[in-house]
């Protein structure tokens, strides 16, 4: 044995066993003519293959951009060879690529981290596309006709430290350009003017101050989202840079906006001064600073001349009277205003102790004040997630209070939009699913900006089934939020739509990205367990299954079978799974 640097190549086929299933005879056919297609690519580009076992292949390189221009033409070759074949017949295939070090035998088969890490990268491509790790993006930049789409960094099983993730996107060929990953953001540039609102900074000293100042930029951020005009970033990822020195470049190509807001916020007892300045993010330079001083009875007047003075800098053709026709109405107590803040925190968490912290906190705001439209929607929300998610003894009890609160919220304000949204994924989750649909679009289409909205929608359109269109709802959800830490929650919810679909190695990427961004949502082991134990990998099926009951007990099937699936079949198809890996009855 020699240990030796190499470049590994992994690939395999997406939903090899369904399309087995559907045609025996002319999947085989299409796998000969795939790897025909590695073998050819491979060897041209100074690889070797070391197996092809299966419907999976494996093969080392000299060099990474042998590798990356490998994987780029068999990605294209397949793909051609494949335009004539109906669409949910196609064989494609996920391709990882790694440079490290393995351990060469004598019979030329190798081993060890670099070869597992490959693997575990072809398992977060995309179908027909290539992810690779930054040591490989590092060697073959400006060396390969392609762009590299930054995922983070990636838990792997089994190494101590994650890895950074590139997916590669060929250049040049409009065709070559595969879809977005499973979770992937495309963190272009949109065409219309772009914003990120960062946390202000509480210059009084106090920390108890902290939730004020996170409130005026929130409240900033809320006014700007109700433009079509404006693609606005949503709270919950610009606030993941609270309490950090920024770059502001780096946040611009972080979250895919064109101009960033920061400020501060200095109070000192009855007075308040707001600073606020607007940076393009692409250039550094400041577009727009200005300062506000005032009396804290006066803070939402001033906080709506902030909102209009940043519309005019970034597009002055907007008019004054548009800003203050559709301005938002503001809740009237600063105390119930900071406490739904802090419950809004403790639901993007998602477990059962963390919703019932922002029911309670929700519950009390609106004892101080009950006209309180965002706590009505939070309340409603939470009360909707405890019974969709199992989290409550009597789900449909908790649903209707969810229903009761979001319809209370919508006599205050029918032109809020979350609102809008927590009635419409209650009455959903209460099997009104026409109802709750059309609620859901009145949502998305009151305010195009808003997020979560975007992922209620994409949930209910997985439940009916309707699977591309659950995607396209998602995609949406976090273009707008891509820092989300309600991500997993989102994910495992449009997981469901491909088991609906039977496109379950679909359902299992989604699952898998819930799982490592929120692990302890029992929702995200859920959905995974069902896709894997469908797809016939019962023994990762059944520790999901143990991982969910370990967060939440009282976890069966009968809990999970008043699931709102439109379809009785998929709703028994999906217990049945779960059944079959060991969740109890």
């Amino acid at each position: 044995m020699k240990q030796r640097l190499a470049a590994i190549l992994a690939a395999d086929v997406v939903g090899y066993s369904r399309l087995m299933a559907a045609d025996e005879r002319a999947t085989v056919a299409a796998l000969d003519a795939a790897r025909s297609v590695f073998r050819t690519q491979i060897e041209s580009n100074q690889g070797r293959v070391i197996d092809m076992a299966g419907d999976s292949v494996l093969a080392v390189f000299e060099t990474a951009t042998g590798a990356v221009s490998a994987a780029l033409a068999i990605q294209r070759g397949i793909r051609l060879s494949g335009e004539r074949t109906p669409e949910d017949r196609r064989m494609r295939f996920r391709i990882g690529v790694h440079l490290g070090d393995v351990i060469e035998k004598t019979d030329g088969t190798v081993y060890g981290d670099g070869v597992n890490i490959a693997a575990r990268l072809e398992g977060l491509a995309e179908p027909g596309g290539i992810t690779i790790s930054d040591a490989v993006q590092g060697a073959v930049r400006g060396k390969v006709t392609a762009s590299f789409v930054d995922q983070g960094e990636q838990p792997v099983k089994n190494i101590p430290h994650p890895v950074r993730a590139y997916a590669v996107r060929a250049d040049g060929n409009a065709a070559a350009k595969p879809s977005p990953a499973v979770g992937e953001i495309d963190l272009s540039l949109p065409d219309k003017p772009s914003i990120a609102v960062l946390p202000f900074d509480n210059m009084s000293g106090d920390p108890e101050q902290q939730h004020f100042a996170d409130g005026i930029a929130e409240d900033i951020i809320t006014a700007l989202a109700r433009f079509r005009q404006f693609h606005v970033t949503a709270r919950n990822s610009s606030f993941t840079y609270k309490g950090q020195a920024v770059d502001i470049k780096k946040v611009g190509r972080e979250l895919g906006v064109r101009y960033v807001l920061e400020g501060s916020v200095r109070k000192a007892a009855d007075r308040i001064r707001i600073t606020a300045q607007l940076i393009d993010a692409d250039s550094g330079n400041h577009v727009w600073a200005d300062r506000y001083d005032g009396r804290l009875e006066n803070i939402f007047d001033l906080q709506d001349e902030i909102t209009n003075t940043i519309a005019a800098a970034v597009t002055p053709a907007f008019a004054i009277a548009e800003l203050q026709r559709v301005s938002r109405k503001h809740p009237q107590n600063l105390d119930a205003w900071e406490l739904t803040l802090r419950a809004g925190q403790s639901f993007a968490l998602a477990g059962p102790a963390d919703i019932a912290e922002a029911r309670e906190l929700a519950t009390r705001a609106l004892l101080l004040d009950g006209r309180n439209t965002a706590a009505l929607a939070m309340l409603a929300f939470c009360h909707v997630s405890e019974g969709w998610w199992a989290y409550s003894p009597s789900p449909l009890a908790s649903i209707a209070e969810g229903i009761k609160a979001a319809r209370l919220a919508l006599q205050e304000d029918n032109s809020d939009a979350d609102s809008l949204a927590s009635l419409g994924w209650g009455l959903f989750a209460a099997r009104q699913f026409d109802e709750g649909l059309d609620v859901l679009r009145q949502a998305v289409a009151l305010n195009p900006n808003l997020a979560n909205g975007f992922a209620r929608y994409s949930s209910a359109l997985a439940f009916c089934g309707d699977y591309e269109k659950a995607a396209e709802a998602f995609d949406r959800a976090i273009r707008l939020s891509p820092r989300d830490p309600r991500l997993g929650n989102w994910l495992a919810q449009v997981a469901v739509g491909p088991f609906v679909a039977g496109r379950y190695q679909e359902g299992i990427g989604y699952g898998r990205r819930a799982v490592q961004s929120n692990p302890s949502f029992m929702g995200a082991h859920r959905v995974l367990a069902a896709n894997l134990s469908a797809a016939g990998e019962l023994e990762e099926a059944r520790r999901e299954v143990a991982e969910m009951r370990r967060i939440v007990p009282g976890v069966t099937v009968a809990t999970t079978r008043w699931l709102p699936f439109r379809d009785d079949e998929a709703r028994e198809r999906y217990c049945a799974a779960l059944a079959r890996v060991g969740l109890p009855d």
